[in-house]
């Protein structure tokens, strides 16, 4: 249960305690269920108005009144009641009759559970018996039956329930309906001396949040395996000595950490602990790599919460990290965004991915958890699908499916681009050159498979060399052998290459032979890339559309690449410092 931040002074106190009271009550599950209680002059009501509760779950307080703390619990309680006992009917909406009806059973049943002190009288209350439907089947037939004083949370008899369009009646149903039985089996183990320590642990002290990992076992097949896996840990000191905010996730321990202080709704829990399972089922934890965990997680974040609300579970809280511009993005490809401004970003740091070292997941017990996460998760989008139980965003299916195979590694998805680059070259037979002559017609020459000069003189791409001290010989060494055989595969004779550090040196063309025996790592000061593509793109020698590899450290400024086709060769672990618009495929 939420509350604004805003209300008058002379009632914030009797409102914190009635809040408490609430929450201690049997009405503690469906009061934490309600999406807000506000209590600011927002909302204008008549001076002698109380409260109102809209169909969505939303309760409206009087900041004007003077009220104790009971007298708020009472009123407070009396709106809530109005949701868990299913009271908005459609078929009955602003119908006066209906209201009576259900103001005495809400009151009765307050008076009954000594639940606050009624702000009116409420002496007449008793000798209406029955349920709602009885009793409005009564008023109708005789008119002069009905109650000579309203019960109403607002005055002059006007109704404190306001449609707002179909509310989720189920939940705050099923909420109030687990509060009477938690409430009734504390009653129960009271009476039999156990005391409330030990109840909180005999029946795992069913809380907002547990109903909500309870409903993704039992109702969401997606994640439901992923959920049956963890345990809810919300113990007080554990949580601030780890300076968790709302929650956190330890793949490793299959732990999710509560912070019960933390007020939110049924459905925002259920956000939260989607949001969490996703981190271990869609394994960020292994996938940042070297990446700075901070961003990683915001990345992240931004990428889950983005399919949770296009999958419509839960409620997204006010504080979750959410970009429209995000859409359809991969972690990853965030992650390069997010690093053009680190101070920021880096400010949003929400802690709750809890790393355990770099190959941790390589151990035995780190093998079966991993294979546990991608297990969970495919078995769940299987279901899900087989099932029809709703659209899925293509992107969450994808990622879905990819952890589940082999990653590939950085040289096939660079033999890839080059193949997207260089199409095969078609054959032609010529007399030019005749073939070897068959024995059964010596006689009789054949012409020979070749391919056309013009097009072989044409194909034709640029290395654009980073030969600063930072890189890496043996991973350039990897890198200019794999260029090497990738141009000779796809008859790619010419090779433009340019080295940068300090300035650009023009190396002209070459073969893809020569190129791994030339190059040398001149070890001179910064990386300055800009002017090498500016020397290619001045050259009416070397074609606009040709494409063009950047091998670098990623320790460079921002590049203008005029749009020409390229791609980012960068050792693993770094990072652009701009949001490349080519692939980057990162040396291992």
């Amino acid at each position: 249960m939420k509350k604004t931040a805003e209300k008058k002074s002379n009632a914030s106190n009797p409102l914190d305690a009635a809040y408490k009271i609430l929450g201690q009550s049997p009405l503690g599950g469906l009061a934490a269920d309600v999406m807000n209680i506000y209590c600011d002059n927002s909302y204008p009501m008549a001076r002698d108005d109380w409260a109102y509760v809209t169909s969505m779950g939303y309760i409206y307080l009087n900041p004007r009144k003077q009220a104790t703390a009971d007298e708020w619990t009472f009123v407070i309680a009396h709106c809530l009641l109005h949701l868990g006992m299913g009271h908005f009917a459609e078929n009955r909406k602003d119908d006066p009759v209906w209201q009576e009806a259900c103001d005495l059973i809400v009151t009765r049943f307050l008076l009954d559970s000594h639940i606050g002190t009624p702000p009116m009288d409420t002496s007449f209350v008793q000798a209406f018996q029955g349920s709602e439907e009885k009793l409005y089947e009564r008023f109708l037939a005789d008119p002069g039956s009905r109650p000579v004083r309203s019960l109403s949370m607002m005055s002059q008899g006007r109704m404190d329930m306001h449609w707002e369009g179909q509310g989720r009646y189920e939940s705050f149903q099923e909420a109030f309906a687990d509060s009477i039985r938690d409430a009734l089996k504390s009653s129960i183990e009271t009476a039999g001396g156990i005391s409330p320590d030990m109840q909180k642990n005999r029946r795992g002290f069913h809380t907002t949040y547990r109903r909500a990992k309870e409903w993704f076992v039992s109702s969401y097949p997606l994640l439901g395996a992923v959920a049956s896996g963890f345990h809810l840990v919300d113990d007080t000191e554990t949580v601030q000595r780890m300076h968790i905010q709302v929650a956190a996730v330890d793949p490793h321990l299959q732990e999710i950490y509560i912070n019960s202080r933390c007020r939110m709704n049924y459905h925002e829990w259920k956000f939260v602990l989607a949001h969490e399972f996703l981190h271990a089922a869609l394994r960020h934890d292994v996938r940042r790599e070297e990446r700075d965990p901070i961003l990683w997680n915001v990345a992240c974040d931004y990428v889950i919460n983005g399919w949770l609300l296009e999958m419509n579970v839960g409620q997204m809280p006010e504080t979750a990290l959410y970009d429209e511009h995000f859409k359809g993005m991969s972690a990853e490809s965030i992650y390069d965004v997010l690093c053009e401004n680190l101070k920021y970003y880096q400010s949003l740091d929400p802690k709750d991915i809890i790393y355990n070292g770099d190959n941790w997941w390589e151990t035995q017990s780190g093998a079966e958890i991993d294979a546990f996460y991608r297990s969970a998760i495919q078995r769940g989008l299987d279901y899900h699908q087989q099932r029809g139980r709703g659209e899925l965003p293509g992107n969450f299916i994808e990622e879905v499916r990819a952890i589940n195979q082999p990653p590939i590694r950085w040289d096939v998805e660079l033999a890839k681009w080059f193949g997207e680059q260089f199409q095969p070259l078609e054959p032609q037979r010529t007399y030019a050159r005749i073939s070897r002559r068959q024995s059964s017609t010596p006689d009789i020459p054949r012409p020979a498979w070749t391919f056309p000069e013009g097009q072989t003189e044409q194909r034709i791409f640029g290395v654009l060399l980073d030969t600063s001290g930072s890189m890496d010989r043996s991973l350039l060494a990897a890198a200019l052998g794999a260029i090497a055989s990738y141009a000779e595969s796809r008859d790619v004779h010419h090779i433009r290459v340019v080295f940068c550090d300090a300035a650009a040196y023009d190396q002209g063309v070459m073969s893809p032979e020569d190129i791994a025996e030339t190059v040398r790592i001149r070890g001179r000061g910064g990386t300055r890339l800009q002017p090498g593509i500016d020397l290619l793109d001045k050259d009416d020698a070397f074609p606009k559309d040709a494409p063009l590899l950047i091998i670098t450290d990623g320790c460079c400024e921002r590049l203008t690449l005029y749009g020409r086709n390229h791609a980012f060769l960068i050792p693993a672990g770094n990072h652009l410092p701009f949001t490349p618009r080519g692939p980057v495929f990162r040396l291992k």
